[in-house]
């Protein structure tokens, strides 16, 4: 593997490779943009990504244009897709219209899409769209992104109304999907409900517990506590995570979840227990826990290859694009950036999280501009866009 310091080098003897393009951010034109999108959907990686590039270095005014006429008009649907995406890293006034423009589409692609741009930008004017909508969608990849924007929104009465009764009712994978969202926006309205799936074996019985500690009811300390009684060994990071989301024994949970990863990562035989840890860590980096974050990056990178490596990077990924804001600051103070980088990739590649990874690209790229020349942070951010290629 290339060493980020022969990398940098490289990029400083070609005249800095990603501030170069980074400077030529006006330079494609609308006919540029225009033969680029086209190329979105290419077979090749290479042309697709050098594609996506050429779109995201254009100015707001040339691209987004472009990017609003092939969404709604372009013959490629998997194009339209990525031309969507693309648009939502540009955000702005088109963008929002656009997404309620295709917030119905035919497209399962670009429905999930316009969800999730309506979970980061909560709109409560199309709340009852949101709704109706929900009622009809049984697509297994958009009905949690629809999830998600309906809980991003759940202050209002509306969204609770839809979301409370499925925590107990219908196919599992969509009620995880309401645990985790309810978890995630603090929806606390549904806790008795989550408490007593958290208390039922089963398979979502590590998603309701997530959810308890994110909502952050200290009052549930104690259903915890009966469950580290009763859960198996492969779900405990999970309910002492849980208990440290709610200010129990912090420093303890965490120093139990890295000796736990760095054991299961070392011995055959653990993946359930391996995976569990994994969660737990991700669980509490998410919400600024440093030294979780540090032991998962650690044991991501100690773990060369394989299954082990995969269960370790799927968190690390999930972290990075909640939190990419961590990811900067973990890098500006790791000597092994060249090794935890590739990890990041890795991670990207394993999710294929094409609107969550274009949101990541946009912090990175805005990280770089706010930094200071030759700054920490804007050589952690360069190096970021060379190996991620965006």
């Amino acid at each position: 593997m290339v060493r980020i310091a022969s990398i940098l080098a490289a990029v400083l003897l070609a005249g800095t490779v990603a501030g170069a393009h980074l400077q030529q951010a006006a330079a494609p034109t609308a006919a540029d943009v225009q033969s680029a999108i086209d190329k979105l959907g290419n077979f090749e990686y290479a042309i697709r990504t050098e594609a996506a590039k050429v779109v995201r270095r254009a100015a707001a005014d040339v691209a987004v244009p472009v990017l609003v006429a092939s969404v709604r008009k372009h013959k490629d649907e998997y194009v339209r897709y990525r031309a969507l995406t693309l648009l939502a890293g540009f955000g702005g006034p088109s963008a929002a219209t656009v997404m309620s423009e295709v917030k119905g589409d035919p497209n399962d692609r670009v429905r999930m899409v316009a969800y999730a741009w309506f979970e980061h930008n909560p709109d409560q004017a199309q709340l009852p769209a949101l709704i109706e909508a929900f009622a009809r969608e049984r697509s297994e990849f958009v009905r949690p992104a629809l999830t998600r924007a309906l809980a991003a929104q759940s202050k209002d009465t509306r969204a609770r109304d839809v979301l409370a009764p499925l925590v107990l009712r219908g196919d599992d994978f969509f009620r995880g999907s309401t645990i985790e969202a309810l978890g995630d926006y603090g929806g606390a309205f549904a806790l008795p409900d989550i408490v007593s799936v958290a208390q039922k074996d089963g398979p979502l019985q590590v998603d309701a517990i997530t959810a308890i500690g994110r909502i952050g009811d200290t009052s549930q300390g104690n259903v915890l506590v009966a469950l580290q009684k009763t859960v198996p060994a492969h779900r405990q990071p999970a309910v002492v995570a849980a208990l440290c989301l709610l200010g129990r024994a912090c420093t303890e949970t965490e120093e139990y979840l890295r000796q736990t990863i760095v054991f299961t990562a070392t011995n055959n035989g653990f993946q359930p227990l391996l995976r569990g840890a994994v969660h737990g860590l991700a669980m509490l980096a998410t919400r600024d826990k440093p030294a979780s974050w540090k032991a998962l990056m650690d044991a991501g990178i100690a773990a060369k290859e394989g299954e082990t490596r995969d269960a370790i990077a799927l968190g690390v990924g999930l972290v990075a694009l909640r939190r990419p804001d961590l990811v900067l600051s973990a890098l500006e103070s790791r000597k092994d950036v060249d090794a935890a980088i590739e990890l990041v990739k890795d991670a990207f590649e394993t999710l294929a999280e094409d609107f969550e990874e274009e949101r990541f690209y946009v912090f990175v790229r805005r990280a770089y501009y706010a930094a200071a020349p030759d700054s920490p942070r804007r050589r952690i951010a360069e190096a970021l866009m060379v190996k991620l290629e965006f």
